[in-house]
């Protein structure tokens, strides 16, 4: 039977968009010309110095003045802004003005490159667009004596291929990307890859149509790897995918806009995002997630400082603010994403235990290490993976 989702709550999905950079980069690229992918030539997965980003001299006086976030819509809890304001005597000028990866890169790279004020001291871009920021020169570290809380980040976060150790990038929300399924249509649980390909669903299988999103965990189920991937990998998950989609088992490849087929039984397994399920059960129970057993992909969303800023010790005082647990909950509260910060527990129990006890928001320890980020990718990978996917996605 159908059921009808709160508008309310699609809303959510499109405004919150995680896209981690594969359809939309290549799309930016073509739209954006040569110049584009010029600009993005020196990204990688590690600072562009052996020395790291610099962290510009700090006297050891307090922050004060003005602090400028750009940030997501719908990524900040009502009054967090305000506490900080009074805990620190800083004041915020904070908009939701970071609407698309690439979008944003587009909009800004040009007064980067010449080391003009881009109106914003703190911004937040996904991993990927961090670590080719730094590649680029264009982010100051972090420093280490102002952001004391550091220690509460998950460990497998601050060893982070991106940016080991976390020398310019402090992970913000983080998400899982795994498979969403009903479970009055399939009548039995979803556990692995190979449960989309029962011919008991087919036609009503939908995949991401974001290059990462939809191959990587697919590439983990055929022993890929999508920290280290390889040509090989992505042809194999491609040529298994064209194999199904051509027998007809997949009926559609999406973005966000897989809910409304969930609700109304066009798809009964979807490949999803954590926090979109979070939003659908509160309509549809049936609803659920599960991070194939060969393991499914994340994303992170990182705080980072640009050269231009105008204040770096208000910034480092709002990542250390954030950084404190208390503080943190009230966020995740809100936005019921994964926790970056590790042993959240009893905080989200004073809040609700409803979000502690929730996997998809608090995930066990087996969970979170059933999970792989991808690499930050080179130029010429992205191309070439985003062509050999939208061979078979049509996009």
């Amino acid at each position: 039977m159908a059921t009808e989702i709160d508008p309310r709550i699609i809303a959510s999905l499109s405004s919150r968009r995680r896209f981690i950079g594969g359809g939309a980069a290549a799309a930016a690229a073509l739209v954006l010309g040569p110049s584009f992918l010029a600009a993005c030539g020196k990204s990688s997965n590690t600072s562009s110095s052996s020395s790291g980003p610099a962290t510009p001299s700090d006297d050891g006086s307090p922050a004060t003045g003005k602090l400028r976030i750009s940030n997501w819509p719908l990524y900040m809890a009502d009054g967090f802004v305000a506490a900080f304001q009074t805990a620190t005597g800083l004041t915020v000028d904070y908009k939701e003005d970071f609407n698309d990866n690439e979008e944003w890169f587009a909009k800004n790279k040009e007064p980067l490159s010449r080391k003009q004020d881009i109106g914003a001291d703190l911004v937040v871009p996904t991993q990927f667009l961090a670590a080719r920021l730094n590649g680029l020169g264009w982010l100051n570290g972090i420093s280490e004596s102002r952001w004391t809380n550091k220690k509460n980040m998950r460990p497998d976060l601050l060893n982070a291929k991106a940016d080991p150790g976390r020398k310019f990038s402090a992970p913000y929300m983080s998400g899982m990307v795994g498979l969403a399924y009903n479970r009055a249509a399939t009548g039995r649980d979803i556990t692995k890859i190979d449960d989309l390909w029962d011919p008991a669903f087919k036609g009503k299988i939908s995949l991401l149509a974001d290059t990462q999103d939809g191959l990587g965990m697919i590439m983990l189920s055929q022993g890929g790897s999508v920290e280290d991937p390889t040509s090989d990998a992505v042809n194999k998950a491609v040529g298994l995918i064209k194999q199904q989609k051509d027998a007809g088992q997949i009926r559609r490849f999406t973005g966000n806009d897989y809910a409304d087929d969930l609700a109304s039984g066009n798809v009964v397994i979807a490949q999803a995002y954590s926090g979109d399920v979070v939003q659908l059960q509160k309509d549809n129970p049936d609803l659920k997630f599960v991070v194939p057993t060969t393991g499914g992909t994340t994303f992170v969303d990182t705080m980072v400082i640009p050269y231009t800023t105008q204040n770096q010790k208000a910034a480092e005082a709002w990542i250390n603010y954030v950084y404190d647990r208390p503080n943190y909950a009230k966020l995740i509260a809100h936005t019921q994403y994964v926790p970056v910060l590790s042993d959240m527990t009893d905080e989200l129990n004073k809040i609700d235990p409803k979000l502690a006890a929730n996997p998809l928001i608090n995930p066990p320890k087996a969970t979170l290490d059933n999970l792989k980020a991808w690499a930050a990718l080179t130029d010429e990978q992205t191309a070439e993976f985003n062509k050999a996917y939208a061979e078979v996605t049509g996009g």
